[in-house]
């Protein structure tokens, strides 16, 4: 691997991290190709090239993994839920479930048991593709 390409996955990195981190909060295209120090343009091709989807469908797959954690631990309302991990609308959380999950967040809820293994192995085998 080249010196640039590293630099480049290395700065991909920093900007995935960040919306890691703040997955919930309001984040747009131009903010996090500062943190990745290039232009809007050329973050959201380099991003798509380094990790195989846009900057949006990566925040949304982790606010949606973030909403099966939730669904299957707490019975918090799914509108308050849809608003905690950062999505503004329900209509919009439900249908951006929809095509991940496979199922409407209320279906997933209802058949999504708690199981007796540890968190991290229940979050690593129900992760979205």
């Amino acid at each position: 691997m080249s010196r640039a390409a590293e630099e480049s996955n290395r700065r991909m990195l920093r900007a995935r991290d960040a919306m890691d981190r703040a997955y919930a909060e309001p984040m747009d295209v131009p903010a996090l190709a500062r943190i990745a120090h290039v232009s809007p343009a050329h973050f959201t091709r380099v991003f798509r090239a380094t990790f195989g989807e846009t900057p949006h469908r990566y925040l949304q797959r982790r606010r949606v993994e973030r909403a099966m954690f939730l669904l299957r631990s707490t019975e918090e309302p799914i509108t308050g839920i849809c608003y905690k991990v950062g999505f503004s609308s329900t209509g919009t959380f439900s249908r951006t479930f929809r095509e991940i999950v496979g199922s409407s967040p209320r279906d997933y809820r209802r058949t999504a048991q708690p199981s007796g293994v540890p968190v991290c192995f229940t979050m690593a085998w129900t992760r979205p593709n």
